[in-house]
């Protein structure tokens, strides 16, 4: 059978995805992805839906560099009237994208397609709380989850053991993790005993875990202003602090913390999901690798925010929305997220997915895999700033967090500057 007949066998059999609704017209769906790898999954789904859909032809306009270019490329499009029909946008930013186009009558609410799909049923029955909330803003529902990621914990078992810790028994709070990585530090002369490489990362993805990990928020729903003006806040940067000094954590981008963990000279590390595959590749044979979810200081209202993409529509075409109803349905359903949680290593964000006839067999034998999946209880959205600056704002919060981990400012220093920059670019 082929990989395009179980695609449509499988999600017609749970009456998910391809419809087979006769559209009036043939139409041609534009359609803007960001992140050009992602090319790998994307084309053969689209594929997969156009052989059961005839009616339907995916265009993939050029793929954008990142969230950011892609928000600024359908930005300019609402301007000049050349928007995608279908766009699968970041998280973080979908608040902003939402705000700009919907007051212009450019984005659509998919609230009466998934009424005509059961309602909250069809929601409950293939998405938790936590992956809907990803694409709802201001209550309505403009986006339903693609692709999903969360930090984890990659691990080298050895050096781990070598300073007497367990694991496959990781610390589940930052104050643990550090006492262990200190002592790998101390009995690994050359070794980072962790990284944790925020001041090198290109989004404020580990900045926020940090906060939300304690169970705070970016911004404070009621004032508007920065959420973690308060003790969370500065305990966050005691602990990256904490982590430059006694941990002889590297101050890098990701690829190179990737290389030198790869390299056995890290103890652990935080990164997406996502590198799994490159990660494993890297290590070979070097030493014992595995993974372990991200700690929560807070177990009760702790999570981590969850970075990837919702795909939304913005076409207005009667005959286009219905097709980008039909696709959308189906990249969110579990044969396709089945498809790309092999593919990416992200977490599936349809329940569906995890199921026997799906992930389950592969997660048993690819258990650093499965640890996202482990972690989708604890999936938060990924919040953005008012006021449409979130990118710049993130640029100036790594400024001053680098001086931190530095020694260059106080966590006290530090936390007082971003807080009145974060709060001036907010207005």
């Amino acid at each position: 059978m082929t990989m395009t007949r179980r695609f449509a066998l499988g999600a017609l059999a749970l009456g998910l995805s391809l419809p087979g609704i006769a559209l009036a017209q043939d139409v041609t769906l534009n359609v803007l992805y960001n992140l050009p790898g992602f090319t790998k999954f994307h084309q053969p789904l689209a594929d997969a839906f156009m052989k059961d859909n005839p009616g339907v032809t995916i265009n993939f306009l050029a793929p954008a560099a990142g969230y950011n270019e892609g928000q600024q490329q359908v930005l300019r499009a609402a301007v000049t009237g050349d928007l995608p029909d279908v766009y699968f946008s970041g998280y973080n930013l979908t608040a902003e994208l939402v705000h700009t186009l919907a007051p212009r009558g450019q984005i659509a609410d998919l609230g009466p397609f998934i009424e005509a799909e059961g309602g909250q049923e069809f929601l409950d029955a293939n998405f938790t709380s936590n992956m809907v909330a990803l694409g709802n803003v201001d209550g309505q529902q403009y986006g339903l989850p693609v692709n999903a990621s969360s930090p984890i914990m990659f691990v080298n078992a050895d050096l781990v053991r070598s300073a007497g810790g367990d694991p496959q028994n990781m610390p589940t709070t930052f104050p643990e993790l550090i006492e262990l990585a200190a002592k790998i530090h101390d009995a690994n002369p050359g070794v980072a005993g962790m990284a944790y490489d925020i001041s090198g990362w290109p989004d404020d993805w580990l900045w926020q875990a940090m906060i939300t990990q304690q169970g705070g928020r970016l911004v404070d729903a009621e004032t508007g202003r920065v959420g973690f003006d308060n003790e969370i806040g500065l305990n966050a940067l005691r602990l990256i602090r904490q982590i430059a000094v006694e941990t002889g954590a590297p101050m890098m981008d990701w690829d190179q913390a990737r290389q030198q963990f790869g390299a056995g000279m890290t103890g652990f590390m935080f990164t997406t999901p996502a590198h799994v595959q490159t990660i494993e590749g890297l290590v070979g044979d070097r030493f014992e690798l595995t993974t372990a979810t991200f700690p929560l200081q807070d177990k009760v209202n702790g999570g981590v925010p969850t970075g990837g993409n919702s795909a939304v529509m913005l076409t207005q075409d009667p005959a286009k929305q219905q097709a980008a109803w039909n696709y959308i349905k189906w990249i969110t359903g579990p044969e396709a997220q089945n498809v790309i949680v092999r593919i990416t290593g992200y977490l599936p964000t349809n329940i569906r997915a995890t199921g026997e006839d799906y992930l389950a067999p592969y997660y048993a034998e690819h258990p650093n895999v499965a640890t996202a999946a482990a972690q989708v209880d604890r999936s938060l959205p990924w919040a953005g700033y008012p006021g449409g600056d979130s990118v710049r704002i993130w640029r100036t919060q790594r400024d001053i967090i680098g001086t931190v981990m530095r020694g260059e400012t106080t966590p006290e220093d530090g936390l007082a500057q971003i807080v009145e920059a974060t709060n001036g670019l907010m207005n």
